[in-house]
């Protein structure tokens, strides 16, 4: 392979979940992937807990800011191969054009950031979220992508979101 594949993850604000999956797959991509992540209806800030978790980990956090999709957008923008959303919410907005034409699937994740309660109630929720994401992104690293038809790796992405 002569680049590596660039990912996108999309959730509404761009605090929690599509942070956690940029952390992923940018710290085990093993240069094979790329990724980043925006948000329909960004907060502007990364949710504290999200961070937290990722520096427990030994994950860099600075590069995690909320950022709108728009940003990627633009002709300057990364061509992507993969838009994944990680909300349901995120799904249904109107999103604007990928360049590239980039395979697409809805990896819909609990919100660990509308979770209540004790401190450690809602540390779970994050670290729940962060395996459930690890889980799926590491199928879809191990996909044979490069000898899949387009049909049959779509298939396979969408099924990825389902499991």
């Amino acid at each position: 392979m002569s680049k590596p594949y660039n990912v996108l993850f999309i959730c509404t604000q761009n605090s929690a979940r599509s942070i956690l999956a940029e952390a992923i797959v940018n710290t085990s991509g093993q240069g094979r992937f790329r990724a980043c992540s925006a948000g329909a209806r960004p907060s502007g800030s990364v949710n504290p807990h999200a961070l937290a978790l990722l520096s427990s980990l030994g994950i860099d956090t600075t590069f995690a800011r909320s950022k709108s999709w728009h940003e990627f957008a633009s002709d300057e923008a990364p061509k992507f191969d993969f838009v994944f959303t990680v909300c349901d919410q995120a799904a249904l907005e109107p999103c604007p054009m990928w360049s590239g034409s980039p395979l697409s699937a809805n990896w819909n994740v609990p919100d660990p950031a509308a979770v209540t309660g004790t401190e450690a109630e809602i540390g779970l929720a994050f670290s729940d979220t962060f395996r459930l994401l690890q889980n799926r992104i590491h199928l879809f690293m191990n996909l044979p992508a490069e000898s899949l038809d387009r049909i049959s790796l779509q298939k396979r992405v969408d099924d990825i979101g389902k499991a």
